[in-house]
């Protein structure tokens, strides 16, 4: 059965209320496969199949859901109800949700809820968005330096169950300050006796609480670990941050910059449920503003009238010669924004790229050059020809060096490389093609004019 047909099922099902038939289905299904079956319902219908479960599962179920959706449920969920799966729900989760919901819905969840959650989602909630504050959990498990290996062992199996990872546990002094960390592995392999503090690592990987949250997932990637801690100013332990939750946050990231590629501003749900309104809002500015940016190749344009009135087949070669710039730089940009993203350029590079990128800017548009010159010399003649190889290799040269350098000066000014999208370089690079272009053709074919 198709999706789309068991969503429709388990829909009519709900609503009949053969209880039964949906017990039997939701405890057949992953968590993750029953929340992505959900995700088809309307909230109402999702809730009466999610009430079916254990609260514990409950929980699991409405952590694989996304945000807004898991907003629409808590509606039409009991308050009692909803305080159970909060309470079930990793730390870190349930602050994002509780800053999802409205002023009256947090007042009304908060007094359901042990004064334990209450405090803890009050203070993750805090944190500024996108820091690492903002996408750490509590869940952590902590050990002292002066217990012995047998007795950590002891302590982490009594933690386990409401720890989101126990595989390392942090070290910490009377103060909370961090001071090491132990693997599981090497507490169950070390003598029953030794001490934590002789089995701990003391060059423990940490970041501040306020640090971004990219900077974050970049390290938990880098250092192949499966969670960072997060400490504050003082050095105080205050939560760690999760291989899961580093994915989201570079899947978050990742999109967020496909967007700006694509010049399309950020919004808050994904395409499926976005209004009409919302997808017009994040579309439009851009295009308003590279509509103008246009305006500058019709003006090159209008600039050589008599050199075009002249040669009318130079027209011909122009999507052409444009086309091919703006697709060089693109390229370039494309190139450029994920290499400064990930780290592997820096602003000290700009000069020896920019000398590099001229070489293979040259050869590609020799290469360019040599492909359409045969059509050249067919269409309008060797002279015409002369002037679209030469204009192509310059274009593609100018092109490609528009759409390596924007990333760099975007990095200067503090902003998002990723705004040297691929519009904007092809509105820059089509403008400046045009230019040269015609600027060629005048100087090569002037006289001939006269």
């Amino acid at each position: 059965m198709t999706y789309e047909l068991l969503a429709q099922a388990i829909r009519d099902t709900a609503r009949k209320g053969d209880l039964q038939s949906l017990r039997a289905f939701v405890n057949a299904e992953h968590p993750a496969d029953l929340a992505n079956f959900l995700g088809g319902l309307e909230p109402r219908d999702a809730w009466t199949v999610l009430d079916l479960l254990p609260v514990e599962e409950q929980a699991e179920v409405f952590g694989y859901l996304g945000r807004d959706f898991q907003v629409e449920i808590a509606r039409h969920a009991p308050r009692d109800k909803l305080a159970g799966i909060v309470t079930e729900m990793h730390a870190d989760e349930r602050a994002d949700l509780f800053n999802e919901l409205t002023e009256a819905q947090q007042e009304a969840l908060l007094p359901a809820l042990a004064q334990a959650e209450r405090e803890d989602i009050r203070r993750l909630a805090g944190y500024a968005e996108d820091t690492a504050g903002a996408i750490m959990t509590s869940d952590y498990a902590t050990l002292i330096p002066a217990l012995t290996a047998a007795e950590a062992i002891e302590h982490l199996r009594r933690e386990a169950p409401d720890k989101e990872t126990i595989y390392r546990a942090y070290v910490i002094g009377p103060d909370r300050r961090l001071i090491g960390s132990v693997r599981l592995r090497d507490l169950i392999v070390a003598p029953s006796r030794a001490k934590v503090s002789d089995i701990m690592e003391t060059n423990t990987l940490a970041v501040r609480v306020d640090d971004d949250q990219e900077l974050v997932a970049r390290q938990i990637a880098k250092y192949d670990v499966l969670a960072v801690p997060v400490v504050d100013a003082d050095g105080r332990l205050v939560g760690i941050v999760t291989h899961d939750d580093a994915m989201d946050v570079m899947q978050e990231e990742a999109t967020e910059d496909f967007h700006r590629v694509g010049t399309v501003s950020k919004f808050l749900t994904n395409v499926r449920d976005a209004s009409i309104l919302m997808l017009y809002r994040s579309r439009i500015f851009w295009l308003v503003i590279l509509v103008f940016g246009n305006i500058f190749s019709g003006a090159g344009i209008a600039y050589f009238e008599d050199t075009i009135a002249a040669y009318v087949a130079l027209v011909f070669f122009l999507p052409l010669l444009i086309d091919s710039g703006g697709n060089a730089g693109s390229q370039a940009a494309t190139l450029m924004v994920r290499a400064l993203a990930t780290g592997d350029v820096k602003m000290a590079d700009w000069g020896w790229m920019l000398g590099r990128e001229v070489a293979v800017a040259a050869l590609l548009g020799l290469t360019m050059a040599i492909a359409v010159s045969a059509i050249g010399v067919i269409r309008a003649g060797p002279e015409i020809a002369l002037v679209v190889s030469l204009s192509m290799v310059i274009i593609v040269i100018v092109g490609s060096l528009i759409g390596m350098t924007l990333p760099f000066i975007l990095t200067r000014l503090n902003l998002d490389p990723a705004t040297a999208s691929a519009p904007l370089v092809t509105s820059i690079a089509d403008a400046t093609g045009v230019i040269i272009y015609f600027a060629l053709a005048t100087a090569f074919l002037f006289p001939a004019v006269q």
